[in-house]
């Protein structure tokens, strides 16, 4: 505690040694061609999960009200990509003024709150309807997963306020930055508050999908031993593999992140970063957001798992273009695909057939697909 508030001068001296510093041209290309891609994917894949869930009208459940949010999240961070990929393409300078910066920021966090949030209900959801499936029902109504989502926007928005009162511009070697570690780094008590919101924003969720998501697989993997026929229709591979990729998702985008801003801040508040730290931690920050960001475009994938509406859209639209390659008819070989289904028992729902689409929905909502 001493050394944070004894040697704020050191402090600053570090951190305007370490200014002139910036990345190689190379870089801001790298990250511009990535967030592109990472634009284009995103917005597809979320704004056709929203459609399809529009067209199934009220037939939603509560692990649906969930995704749903999640594809919002994810549609509100891409619309700050745009500014993200003016930022790199003109080599780090942010052209827009601090008030856009400052709102991209806010959106920005917002949806890395709120999409770890969100995975966290569809974890406890899917527990509860997998581990508990007969107790708590009401739990799982529809209803009281918006009155939740109100809750997770609401205290995302919360914890991400903040960003809207501080600066978060810089000129910076010559140019203007935006978002960047150099313009935070001034805030009082940053690393206490950056550990706070990092213990209540990914370690506590984390630590709940874990549980959560380890209890699923031991019941599905006890079911599946105990009932063959059961495991055989593909439910329970399906729902394990839906695990998989939400703890994939979970891992793989928000640890790096997370980790790598959480030992920096301790190891700040023990004692002054030199300047080599610092700009070692800001190279990291550039690698591990770019990951973070990443999850917008893998939830499509758990959409995959978790709707079978959503999959056999896919499907049946990969199925067309194999069919136009082999220049063969995409609708007599969907109907003869569709009939083969029929007759070997396939658990798919079928457009024209009222009775499957009612079978698979209550199959849906009793495993919280």
């Amino acid at each position: 505690m001493a050394s944070s508030t004894a040697g704020p001068n050191r402090l600053i001296h570090h951190a305007n040694s370490c200014l002139p510093h910036h990345l190689p041209r190379a870089a801001s290309v790298t990250l511009s061609l990535f967030y592109m891609a990472l634009l284009v994917f995103s917005a597809l894949g979320n704004i056709l999960a929203l459609c399809l869930v529009y067209q199934k009208g009220k037939k939603i459940n509560s692990t649906g009200v969930y995704l749903v949010h999640l594809a919002a999240s994810d549609l509100l961070f891409t619309l700050v990509l745009p500014g993200k990929i003016a930022y790199y393409t003109l080599d780090f300078n942010w052209p827009f003024g601090e008030g856009l910066c400052r709102l991209m920021a806010f959106m920005f966090y917002v949806n890395t709150h709120s999409g770890i949030y969100l995975m966290t209900c569809v974890s406890v959801d899917r527990y509860l309807a997998v581990v508990r499936t007969h107790q708590w029902p009401q739990l799982r109504e529809a209803g009281r997963a918006r009155l939740v989502c109100v809750a997770v926007w609401a205290l995302a928005s919360l914890q991400t306020v903040p960003l809207l009162l501080i600066p978060l511009t810089k000129p910076v070697a010559g140019r203007l930055t935006c978002m960047e570690y150099d313009s935070v780094e001034p805030v009082l008590r940053l690393p206490v508050m950056i550990l706070l919101i990092s213990a209540l924003s990914f370690c506590g969720p984390v630590g709940i999908i874990l549980f959560c998501y380890v209890k699923i697989t031991l019941k599905l993997c006890r079911e599946a031993r105990d009932n063959p026929l059961t495991s055989g229709k593909g439910h329970h591979r399906r729902a394990c593999l839906l695990t998989l990729v939400v703890l994939v998702a979970v891992v793989a985008c928000f640890t790096p992140y997370h980790l790598n801003v959480i030992q920096f801040m301790v190891r700040r508040m023990l004692r002054p970063p030199t300047c080599p730290e610092q700009r070692a931690f800001k190279v990291s920050l550039q690698l591990t957001v770019c990951l973070m960001n990443m999850n917008c475009s893998i939830d499509p994938i758990i959409y995959f798992f978790a709707s079978t509406r959503y999959r056999n859209w896919l499907l049946g639209v990969l199925k067309c273009k194999v069919s136009a390659s082999s220049s063969s008819s995409c609708p007599g070989r969907a109907s003869s695909e569709t009939q083969s289904i029929n007759q070997t028992g396939g658990s798919a729902p079928l457009e024209e057939n009222e009775v499957s689409r009612i079978m698979c929905f209550k199959t849906e909502s009793r495993l919280g697909a």
